[in-house]
């Protein structure tokens, strides 16, 4: 007799961005889906690491991080985000190196969502966020974003909270729209979240990549929210790095104390060497974070001139490394349909967005991936513009 299994996660699959990156490789297309960097690693941070490696620091770490990394990291967060000087963040006791933002997402989830609560998510949304809320017990209440602004309406977030709600998780910049929260959006959700007593994942793994002057507006900039919050991000992002999986969680002391215990029991301690060498990274070259948005800014201008002349409409980029485009014009079937089209057939891989949304979305809209070299870039153009 075979033995009978029952999944946790019946519904979750192969993930969109696995498909489509599979499909470009079986068909030698170029591929702007998945969403990781074409160039390389700084120099700086590859010999850092190297460094580290051949001088022996190899073993285990302290599972919160090494403390001369969290001060770093400290001194970023101050410096970006909390302008008010009498008010100081204590790194040792509110940060949190994790493998990846993944981790740092999962243990977040694991740490607020008990069974039978629900957790607010914003679609098209990131396919981390549901199956963790899952695991935990809870479920998700979607709320839908739609083209050509994903614009969030509070006052339906305010209508779908409920005795059972107990978190919201928002993504800004935001994957996989290219849209950013501004400061009305963050004090809307901060007087939600104090009413009605919730608690915030802030997922902000892009948060160094915002262009036309627009800055960043981070939960850790205000102190009543944060004080309710987890904020995730993302050193694969923001040094080209993924592979590597760094990523940290910034909390109040009460919740990084909880976030703690679930942490030193799904990864114990992150990749040292990684460690030192960021660590350094962060110490000598801070340049490179202050450059990150005009390196990118100018991707994106690069890919959208280009487009120019073609028949599709380009939705606007404010942050990420990530470009939409309305294919309306282009063709009658739905996005996934059209992805596979697009990559089987023209040789250039996108990524669909109806698989971000819980309910049915028939917009014709996909995705692009910018972080390429401008070669890459300019000769998808030229074949996206005979279409």
């Amino acid at each position: 007799m075979k033995p009978t299994f029952q999944s946790k996660l019946p519904n979750v699959g192969t993930s969109i961005f696995t498909e489509m990156s599979l499909m470009a490789h079986q068909y030698g297309a170029i591929n702007l889906s998945q969403g990781f960097p074409e160039f390389d690693t700084p120099d700086f941070l590859k010999a850092a690491i190297n460094q580290a490696i051949n001088e022996g620091k190899n073993q285990y770490s302290p599972s919160s991080g090494l403390p001369d990394l969290l001060h770093e990291i400290g001194q970023l967060v101050q410096r970006c985000y909390i302008k008010d000087e009498s008010r100081r963040l204590d790194a040792l006791n509110t940060i949190s190196i994790t493998s990846g933002a993944t981790e740092a997402l999962m243990v977040a989830i694991q740490t607020l969502v008990r069974s039978g609560d629900e957790v607010i998510v914003f679609d098209p949304a990131y396919d981390a966020y549901e199956p963790g809320i899952e695991l935990a017990g809870g479920s998700c209440r979607h709320i839908a974003m739609n083209a050509p602004d994903y614009e969030i309406d509070w006052s339906e977030v305010s209508k779908a909270i409920n005795d059972n709600t107990r978190a919201i998780v928002i993504n800004s910049p935001h994957n996989p729209t290219g849209t950013l929260l501004n400061r009305n959006d963050l004090e809307a959700l901060q007087r939600l979240v104090l009413e009605h007593d919730l608690y915030v994942i802030s997922d902000e793994v892009y948060e160094h990549m915002t262009f036309d002057g627009i800055l960043h507006e981070s939960v850790l900039a205000y102190p009543e929210l944060f004080e309710r919050s987890f904020v995730i991000s993302s050193f694969g992002k923001t040094f080209h790095c993924t592979g590597w999986k760094m990523g940290y969680c910034v909390a109040p002391e009460a919740l990084t104390a909880e976030f703690r215990k679930i942490h030193q029991y799904v990864t114990f301690c992150s990749f040292t060497p990684a460690q030192f060498a960021i660590t350094e990274m962060l110490k000598a070259e801070p340049k490179h974070i202050d450059d990150l948005a005009t390196f990118y800014e100018q991707k994106r201008d690069v890919l959208v001139n280009a487009l120019q002349k073609s028949r599709f409409k380009i939705l606007p980029s404010k942050g990420t490394y990530f470009l939409l485009l309305d294919y309306s014009e282009v063709s009658d079937l739905n996005d996934v349909e059209f992805c596979h089209w697009l990559t089987q057939e023209i040789g250039v891989a996108a990524i669909p967005l109806s698989p971000f949304y819980q309910a049915e979305n028939l917009s014709k809209v996909v995705r692009v991936c910018f972080a390429k070299n401008e070669d890459t870039l300019l000769q998808a153009a030229e074949i996206l513009c005979q279409l």
